[in-house]
């Protein structure tokens, strides 16, 4: 039975309102928007069977836990008080906490540059008893945030829990889960009273699947904003809608499979969603169902062309192509498995690997990106893919290769973004995964999960 955790950040801060790092200071408190978001949150998160609450200690995390834990209650009676724990706390950056980050980089321009490019080596020299000691943040918080998985989740295995916190902490509780390191940590996202769902298949070490990540349209914006200082393109990232085969749990692959009438309602969802979006060019794959998602998105956005990639097509699965997983289990015994749990082991008969895919929609993604960096004018560009093809790109934005590529969900018309700050020659940031808001009203996925 697996664990559901969803993680939320702590609502505006006066700290945040005033551009000040927090850290481990316990000074700033919730704003009156951060009361709102809070309970906007509340409110997105009605229905949801939660066992527990979790929370860091820190007035802002406190009292954002306190107003979604009174507000759930409402319809969630058994739900207890919140628990507080010191391994949810904020980063500590004793050297800078309480000052403005335009001071801290003004102040401290080698170590300011080190923590926005080199988070794993970024340190301090913390004066003690006459001399200096080195503490390094980031690291410190990668350690913390195992440690709190390992006693969350061997106390509350196959319960659904929230976990309140901060930015940093949160990026650190994601990328541990997931098995990404330190130096990845600039490259998620976490806005204010975001929303994030981790599913654990068991206890700490056990597989994890990100099923949404920095949700934010509960807050009245669909996709979050871009950072401070964005130069480059921003990538919106759909997976096409649902098709036939992908209710009946068939393999598609290749197979150019149009949509069914529930696809063309996702499409048409998606495209209100992204109606408000500035779109400057749009990208799919060359197949059908791709393409008809696209076409109904730029309804919205009339004068964009778009273009077919035949890179970005879905994964080969050659002789699997049509059959529903009893048949292949059937005729290829065990290789059904295998491509469940080590996926990057398996050649698909008379089809591809997932190396195959790697390679050439991740070529195709670096020539969308580069075509679309170095303007004047920061660029929004829509990429309309498969779930397989889509899986292949997040795990490359976040440093993850294809023995990971079960860990992000993607749902029919779900829409995730992808920020490069500089452009092409700059690390990107998975800003938001797997949006599906738009199709049922829930945080939750609901869309077919489809074959694959």
């Amino acid at each position: 039975m697996k664990t559901r955790v969803i993680i939320v950040r702590h609502g505006q801060s006066t700290y945040n309102q005033l551009k000040r790092i927090q850290g481990h200071c316990d000074e700033s408190d919730l704003t009156p928007e951060g009361e709102a978001q809070a309970l906007q949150v509340a409110q997105a998160l009605y229905g949801i069977p939660f066992d527990g609450v979790w929370a860091s200690p820190l007035k802002r995390a406190r009292k954002t836990a306190e107003l979604i834990t009174q507000t759930l209650q409402k319809t969630l009676p058994s739900l207890t008080a919140p628990s507080f724990t010191d391994d949810l706390k904020e980063i500590r950056l004793p050297l800078w906490e309480g000052m403005a980050f335009t001071d801290a980089e003004a102040n401290f321009p080698e170590e300011f540059h080190r923590w926005r490019t080199d988070p794993a080596n970024f340190s301090m020299a913390i004066p003690q008893g006459g001399s200096t000691i080195d503490v390094y943040p980031v690291r410190d918080l990668y350690q913390q945030a195992a440690r709190f998985w390992q006693t969350l989740l061997a106390q509350d295995q196959g319960k659904t829990l929230l976990v309140i916190a901060h930015s940093a902490i949160n990026r650190a509780l994601i990328s541990t889960a997931s098995g990404l390191g330190p130096e990845h940590f600039n490259q998620l996202q976490q806005a204010n009273c975001n929303i994030s769902v981790l599913n654990f298949a068991s206890g700490w070490g056990s597989p994890v699947q990100i099923e949404a990540m920095n949700l934010t349209s509960h807050l009245g914006a669909p996709l979050p904003n871009m950072r401070r200082g964005h130069r480059g393109p921003r990538l919106l990232l759909v997976r096409h809608g649902e098709t036939e085969w992908n209710r009946q749990g068939r393999f598609q692959g290749q197979i150019d499979v149009p949509l069914n009438e529930n696809g063309r309602a996702q499409g048409e969802k998606a495209a209100d969603f992204l109606k408000t979006v500035t779109i400057d060019a749009a990208y799919t794959s060359s197949m059908a169902r791709p393409q008809e998602t696209a076409e109904l998105i730029l309804e919205h956005h009339p004068g964009v062309a778009l273009t077919a990639v035949d890179e970005l097509r879905e994964i080969s699965h050659g002789e699997w192509e049509g059959l529903y997983e009893a048949d292949i289990e059937g005729g290829y015994p065990g290789m059904l498995h295998q491509w469940q749990t080590a996926p990057e082991t398996v050649q698909m008969p008379a089809g591809e690997n997932l190396q195959q895919v790697w390679q050439r929609s991740v070529l195709a993604w670096k020539q969308i990106v580069a075509a679309h960096s170095g303007g004047e004018q920061v660029q929004t560009v829509l990429v309309v893919a498969h779930d397989a093809v889509n899986k292949a790109l997040l795990c490359h934005v976040a440093g993850l290769g294809p023995e990971a590529f079960w860990r992000f969900k993607q749902g029919n018309g779900a829409v995730s973004v992808v920020d490069y700050p500089n452009g092409i020659d700059s690390a990107p940031v998975l800003t938001t995964a797997n949006i599906t808001t738009h199709l049922s009203g829930s945080v939750l996925d609901k869309t077919a999960a489809g074959a694959l």
